[in-house]
């Protein structure tokens, strides 16, 4: 089987396809062939080393966490896949590897793929719609009007993010460059602005939720736009940034410290505070996936390309220019 596969932490080059053992399948595990994944900022920040003492892994690893694919093969306790069934999932952090030809993945972590859509734009969607869904619903799912501001909004998880809240019919403002805001009002932003001459904290105020993709200095600005009450949700908790700086053990430290201090300054300003990192979940997976059929979510692709390029594909994630998601397939 082959596989994309790093032994040593550092930049995309460090990515090598070789020849890997087959998955081990366990009782609750279904085995897929990958049809295509995707590249994801965590992937990156993975392979640099600066999420290991979140993530403990040990080299050498086999990074993805989005996959497309068809089932190969069940465990002995699987009961909702049989073999041939097409699916998508986004496992667990502390077990990804969909950068390979074939991946096991628990039962628990996978749905039924959009029928409507291929498998290359399947596999950009599980990890960017969990992470909006969970970012946004708890406060969507309350009903009545709502205003949200998603930062980023041509990245990854901000253009499902938009989809998602006008989905539930909230209004959403969103930062973008002005290149972007075309591709932002398309999916539904009421409020493009741009990020190098509008300052979102100074433009926007009475926002209900606001999803922060930047870090401590963007969620302390958010914290004055939002209504007593508001969803403040963090999918940036500087752990690559302060790892980066202090190393994993400190770096961990660090990051813990500043989440005590986000949650006792949101509980002060009678903001509910969260720092959503994805969590496996078939029901949401079911769920987007009706969005997509239904034409409520469209995937946003900036490129499809083969696994042989996947040092490319990094190298053009960690320019920051990607406008939605890149994605990977075949061999």
């Amino acid at each position: 089987m082959k596989a994309a596969v790093f032994y040593e932490h550092g930049g995309p080059e460090v990515l090598r396809i070789e020849d890997v053992a087959e998955p081990v399948v366990g009782p609750r595990d279904v085995l897929v062939a990958v049809r295509a994944t995707s590249v994801n900022p965590v992937d990156a920040k993975c392979r640099e080393g600066k999420n290991r003492a979140a993530f403990r892994y040990r080299l050498p690893w086999i990074l993805g966490l989005d996959v497309s694919g068809v089932v190969e093969g069940v465990g002995g306790q699987v009961t909702r896949f049989e073999v041939g069934d097409e699916v998508w999932s986004t496992p667990s952090h502390r077990r990804p590897g969909t950068y390979a030809e074939r991946v096991a993945i628990d039962e628990g972590a996978l749905s039924l793929k959009p029928e409507s859509i291929s498998h290359a734009h399947a596999a950009s969607l599980p990890l960017v719609g969990l992470t909006a869904m969970q970012c946004l619903l708890p406060r969507l799912e309350r009903g009545g009007p709502q205003r949200v501001f998603i930062q980023a909004g041509s990245g990854g998880v901000g253009t499902v993010a938009i989809q998602i809240a006008k989905a539930h019919g909230a209004w959403v403002a969103t930062t973008s460059s002005p290149r972007n805001h075309p591709l932002v009002t398309e999916l539904g932003a009421d409020r493009p602005i741009d990020y190098r001459t509008e300052a979102f904290d100074e433009v926007l105020s009475d926002i209900d939720i606001v999803l922060d993709s930047l870090g401590e200095e963007a969620r302390n600005k958010a914290m004055k736009i939002l209504v007593r009450g508001g969803r403040l949700a963090t999918i940036n908790a500087d752990l690559a940034k302060l790892g980066g700086r202090y190393g994993p053990t400190l770096g961990l430290v660090a990051t813990g410290l500043k989440l005590v201090s986000f949650y006792a300054r949101t509980m002060v300003r009678g903001i509910e505070g969260a720092n959503v990192i994805k969590r496996i979940n078939s029901k949401q997976l079911a769920q987007l996936a009706a969005m997509v059929d239904a034409g409520q979510v469209k995937p946003v692709i900036d490129s499809i390309r083969p696994m042989t390029e996947i040092v490319d594909a990094h190298t053009h994630l960690e320019t920051g220019r990607a406008r939605g998601k890149i994605v990977l397939e075949g061999w």
